[in-house]
């Protein structure tokens, strides 16, 4: 089955946080795009994202989204995943549902729904 361009877009957001490139990571992004990482306040625009993603990647050595599956419908695109984060003590694996809306090729609405509390347990 082939997936749509905006399947692609998201497929490949998702393989660029490997990588701990926030520039390449903020490059998906339409300048005015909202990221609401669910429950936290929405960040609005690059700048905002830039800020929240720094967040996650301070003391990470390594970052994987393990895609379980991931479905569009025209420019909308809802994945099931496990975010995985690799300190050098720990390691934090977060189940999560994302909910991306892509707009001329970039991505301009990102949801994520996940347990707070499991993160912040993990963490420590």
């Amino acid at each position: 089955m082939t997936q749509s361009p905006a399947e692609c877009i998201v497929g490949d957001f998702c393989a660029a946080w490997a990588r701990l490139d926030i520039d390449e990571i903020l490059s998906f992004f339409t300048p005015d795009a909202i990221y609401h990482n669910i429950p936290i306040d929405p960040m609005v625009g690059v700048d905002a994202i830039r800020g929240m993603i720094s967040m996650f990647t301070t003391d990470v050595e390594r970052i994987e989204f393990r895609v379980l599956h991931l479905a569009g419908n025209d420019n909308v695109v809802l994945t099931e995943r496990v975010d995985v984060f690799v300190r050098p003590d720990r390691t934090i694996e977060l189940p999560v549902m994302g909910t991306f809306e892509v707009r001329d090729g970039k991505i301009a609405a990102w949801r994520d729904y996940f347990d707070l509390n499991q993160y912040m347990q993990q963490a420590g």
